[in-house]
């Protein structure tokens, strides 16, 4: 397998007023270039911390990081985060946010004109392009998320890191925009980790799905192989009985080898 992320014993802790908080203990996963991985596991195992360490957001303690033969060891351009929350500027227009991070990657390359169309284009496909001139107070939770993952598709990057992106969206859009990523992802090869509590979700989207096992000291418990052709229709895929294997795999670890912690 073409090892395009690499992570190699990877523990990270925080320390809090009650003391010191192990969230991982010894990650070790490889991703190939152009693969689709998605994070899942119950609250409070770590997935968003994996997320943020290969982001460069993190410093881990422990272990090392490596993306496209280099060491990570802060954020870059090639790597574009799509978080919970929106993360928008709110002095700029929905354009404006997706405009600056274009014009951060493709400054030089591309003029002007290119940089506007290319935001635009990013707006449209997500559904926004009757909103590009808004600012963030005045669209919904949802679209301010739409705003927000078109700012990270426009970037092109080489891997896209997203942290339940779709979670703020009706189920209509999510659908649209899962199915969009799909088609995005299949025409970039871009390499993407993503997090999700969405069973469903991580089957329809992934090569492979990495089971985290319950926190504190959380590490990969886990990983199913999802063999499913691409492109991946989802009516389609709801009467296959691998879809339904993959699925019931998934479920098994969560709520029978990892029971829920309790509130």
């Amino acid at each position: 397998m073409d090892k395009f992320v690499e992570l190699t014993g990877v523990s990270k802790h925080f320390d809090t007023k009650k003391g010191r908080f192990q969230a991982l203990s010894d990650v070790n996963l490889s991703i190939a270039r152009g693969e689709f991985v998605s994070l899942i596991g119950h609250s409070g195992c770590g997935k968003s911390t994996v997320l943020n360490l290969i982001a460069g957001l993190l410093e881990a303690n422990a272990g090392g990081l490596i993306c496209n033969g280099r060491e990570i060891d802060g954020p870059g351009p090639e790597r574009a985060v799509v978080f919970q929350n929106h993360s928008l500027l709110p002095w700029m227009t929905c354009f404006g946010n997706v405009y600056l991070a274009v014009e951060r990657v493709f400054a030089g390359q591309e003029g002007k004109a290119q940089l506007r169309e290319r935001t635009a284009a990013a707006l449209q496909m997500v559904g926004l392009d009757h909103a590009m001139h808004k600012h963030p107070n005045e669209i919904s939770g949802g679209m301010k998320q739409r705003v927000g993952i078109a700012r990270a598709l426009a970037m092109e990057p080489k891997v896209l890191l997203m942290d339940e992106p779709f979670g703020a969206l009706d189920a209509l859009t999510r659908a649209h925009l899962q199915d969009e990523l799909l088609r995005i992802v299949g025409a970039t090869q871009s390499t993407v980790v993503m997090v999700t509590h969405d069973v469903d979700e991580a089957v329809l989207l992934s090569d492979r799905i990495v089971m985290m096992t319950n926190g504190p000291a959380a590490t990969v418990g886990d990983i199913v192989q999802v063999d499913l052709a691409r492109p991946r229709d989802r009516l389609v895929l709801a009467n296959d009985a691998r879809y339904h294997a993959y699925r019931s795999a998934v479920l098994e670890f969560l709520y029978q080898r990892q029971q829920r912690p309790a509130a």
